[in-house]
């Protein structure tokens, strides 16, 4: 007895996306812990999963793959472009003291936020909730004097979005490395990218051609993972919808640092089912974050996140 065999007249018939091939979802998650590091076909060839054995372990390794990203571009003499997220946070602590520690300024560093809280107009969030604020207390502020330039900053604004993708064109043409940092969702989405989107499109490429969306309707399951992460449990808190970078412009990136640390202690965790679908479930735009693969990059994930996914016999 399972989701599958009684989901038929349920609540939840219907409730996950229509793309979803539950028995799929199922079988990726059924592997042993160990079997993670399992090449697939469709993996691209510079792309790894590596596992930490605690959150401070997953911080500073996070850290230092974004704070290197930026000392290796100023000893080359180039520029580099981040698309950024908020979450995990831990990161950007780590990102800070190594930057601070090499002395590495970065003044030729331009990053934009991928996605912000908005409403059905694109109008965002301000104040200590928004993705903003939280951007310049863990990342910009600490820098001081070696900080990103402030003209160098964007966000998910209903007004600057729509610029993201000539900005970014524009930097590439003059020889930027474009990074995308990331977190897994819950309904594996990155940014929020939802997997009901998929449903729009015909084919792979066209959904993958989407620069971003302005307002787009968030999972139910996005707000509650967002209720449990980041607002103490408090759906109330939550808003429903939100500004985000689409497939266009994360899945051109020339580098992928991703993190997967979604463990709730004493045994739970919310985001093991989404790792394994990102590394087994095969590109699919009903699965966004099952494109990661394809990008040369690293994909952080705490250990206990491998599983093995089954209940623990109390």
């Amino acid at each position: 007895m399972d989701f599958n065999s009684t989901v038929k007249g349920s609540l939840l018939e219907g409730f996950y996306p229509a793309g979803w091939d539950m028995q799929k979802i199922d079988a990726c998650c059924e592997h042993k812990p160990e079997e993670i590091f399992e090449r697939q076909d469709f993996w691209n060839k510079d792309f790894t999963p590596i596992m930490a054995k605690n959150v401070q372990e997953f911080d500073v390794m996070m850290g230092h793959e974004i704070a290197n990203e930026i000392k290796k571009a100023n000893e080359e003499g180039r520029k580099i472009v981040f698309i950024l997220p908020v979450g995990p946070m831990g990161m950007y602590k780590w990102a800070v003291y190594f930057l601070k520690a090499w002395n590495v300024s970065c003044k030729n560093v331009w990053c934009f936020n991928m996605d912000e809280w908005a409403d059905g107009e694109g109008n965002t969030i301000t104040g200590e909730a928004s993705f903003q604020s939280a951007m310049e207390n863990a990342f910009y502020n600490p820098l001081g004097e070696l900080t990103v330039p402030v003209e160098h900053r964007n966000f998910a604004t209903k007004e600057n979005l729509p610029t993201y993708p000539e900005k970014i064109g524009a930097l590439r043409a003059e020889g930027a490395k474009l990074v995308l940092v990331y977190g897994i969702g819950r309904m594996c989405h990155i940014a929020f990218w939802e997997p009901m989107i998929g449903g729009e499109f015909d084919t792979n490429e066209e959904w993958k051609a989407q620069p971003y969306r302005i307002g787009v309707q968030l999972h139910p399951l996005t707000i509650e993972q967002n209720a449990i992460t980041s607002f103490k449990s408090r759906t109330t808190l939550v808003p429903c919808r939100a500004n985000t970078i689409g497939p266009g412009l994360m899945f051109r990136a020339d580098y992928a640092i991703g993190g997967a640390d979604g463990a709730l202690g004493r045994g739970m965790q919310w985001q093991g089912m989404s790792l394994w679908m990102t590394l087994r479930y095969g590109p699919d735009r009903w699965v966004t974050s099952s494109f990661i693969p394809t990008l040369p990059g690293k994909l952080f994930f705490l250990e206990e996140l491998a599983g093995p996914l089954v209940p623990e016999a109390n």
